[in-house]
């Protein structure tokens, strides 16, 4: 009788599944975590052996030579009945390193509860619930799959989908591309029955976007936490660089919270070398000005994009809600992107955010795309940032005998720490928390074109 003999992953050495030699995730992730797949001693040691066929694992609990036979033999009791989808599926199957990788073909009646969401650029997103769950792992003792059940999920049904099935696989196909730490998951495609379109089956998070998570926060946020999601962020956006791709949307309707912060909706991205700029799309107050001027969206753009999420976030104000002018406050959009675009104008930053971010955030919205950091830089300032806060409360929190050493490290960690708490001072004084709600078509994406002609004929 086979034995599981499998490891339980140590994540501070090893990442969660091998890396294909195609890919290279040196950017994103620690160069003593990769698990190359050709390097079974290191396979072997991360992620213990298959009890069926004694191979080291290619992912936490995973057998990708194994769990294909057992994709491969159910192949004929499922069909999308769509050629192209079937085989998207089937080839995730065969060739999934972990159950992150593995895409399955759900049957519409298998949710529950499935009940609008929201209304994007392209689509809608429903949510529901999906009692059977997702696959985890191969269950040798049982022999079935393990799964997590009982999850809410979201459906996303993109509109006139046979004019864009292309784009509809292609988002998913991100999906798979992606070392997906920081990144919405996606589970499968399903189809409904009444509707006769078909829908990708994602990840859902309790706590809504960035915005919705700030606005339904009853407790004061502080810079600690922010920080730290930050930082996930931009570990989520760095490993869709390092994939290749440009995320492309980057704003806060695209940033979503449970317990984790995630970037969501990969509908836009493409790989950098591929993108085209005959049209533009975007939510306007996120959009690097190079891109508003009709330029190709680069990486440098995410970058952008994300500093102007990062100034929303710990200053909990709406974008360039007090832009001006001619001493008017800007309310027409050809306008506002001429004064980003021409004037270099900004989000007020407040008084009230920490030197050491102001400057990041300043970074990132560089107007000049070779100034701005890359987003391995970006983790690895947050990171280090992340790191002195706590380690700095871990030395509050030691013995007063420790005291004089606490007071030689004092230096070492008193500058964020330092421009954190009296910031955090004069928030919990001068600022009442309040709601700051934009016009959710603000965070669609559409098209920017005309805006991009005017600002032409401008310059």
């Amino acid at each position: 009788m086979a034995n599981n003999l499998w490891k339980e992953i140590d994540f501070d050495n090893y990442q969660y599944h091998v890396t294909i030699s195609s890919i290279n995730l040196e950017e994103t992730i620690e160069n003593k975590k990769i698990v190359k797949i050709e390097d079974l001693e290191k396979r072997k040691d991360a992620y213990g052996t298959c009890g069926e066929c004694n191979s080291p694992g290619t992912g936490s609990k995973w057998c990708r030579t194994c769990n294909a036979k057992r994709f491969k033999e159910n192949f004929s009791n499922w069909t999308s009945e769509h050629k192209e989808i079937d085989e998207l599926i089937r080839e995730s199957q065969i060739n999934a390193v972990y159950h992150k990788k593995c895409l399955e073909w759900i049957p519409f009646e298998d949710f529950e509860g499935v009940t609008p969401k929201a209304k994007g650029g392209f689509g809608e997103i429903y949510e529901a619930k999906w009692p059977k769950g997702y696959i985890c792992y191969w269950d040798i003792e049982n022999k079935e799959w393990n799964r997590r059940s009982n999850i809410k999920v979201a459906l996303k049904k993109l509109d006139d989908f046979f004019d864009r099935i292309t784009e509809f696989l292609n988002e998913i196909k991100s999906h798979l591309d992606i070392y997906l730490t920081d990144v919405i998951q996606c589970y499968g495609i399903t189809k409904n029955k009444d509707s006769g379109k078909y829908m990708m089956v994602l990840q859902f998070c309790e706590n809504g976007n960035l915005r919705e998570y700030l606005n339904k926060s009853e407790n004061y946020l502080d810079y600690e936490s922010k920080i730290e999601h930050l930082y996930m962020i931009a570990r989520g956006l760095s490993d869709i660089h390092n994939a290749g791709k440009v995320h492309r949307d980057i704003h806060p309707g695209n940033i979503l919270f449970w317990s984790a912060s995630y970037i969501s909706d990969l509908g836009m991205c493409q790989r950098e070398k591929d993108g085209k700029q005959n049209e533009i799309f975007g939510a306007l107050r996120y959009m690097a000005p190079e891109v508003l001027r009709g330029n190709k969206y680069t990486k440098a753009a995410d970058i952008y994009s994300f500093g102007i999420v990062m100034h929303e976030f710990i200053s909990e104000e709406i974008p360039y809600n007090k832009a001006t002018h001619d001493n008017k406050i800007i309310q027409d959009n050809k306008l506002l992107a001429l004064s980003i675009c021409d004037n270099g104008v900004r989000p007020e930053i407040s008084e009230d955010i920490p030197k050491l971010l102001v400057d990041l955030i300043t970074k990132c919205w560089d107007g000049k795309a070779e100034n701005r950091p890359t987003a391995k830089e970006l983790c690895q300032k947050l990171k280090k940032l992340d790191d002195e806060i706590k380690n700095h409360e871990d030395e509050d929190n030691e013995d007063s005998d420790n005291n004089e050493r606490n007071k030689d490290n004092k230096g070492k960690h008193s500058g964020i720490r330092s421009q954190i708490k009296e910031c955090e001072n004069f928030r919990k004084k001068e600022k009442i928390k309040s709601k700051n709600n934009l016009d959710p078509e603000a965070y669609i994406s559409k098209s920017l074109s005309v805006i991009s002609d005017c600002l032409s004929c401008k310059i």
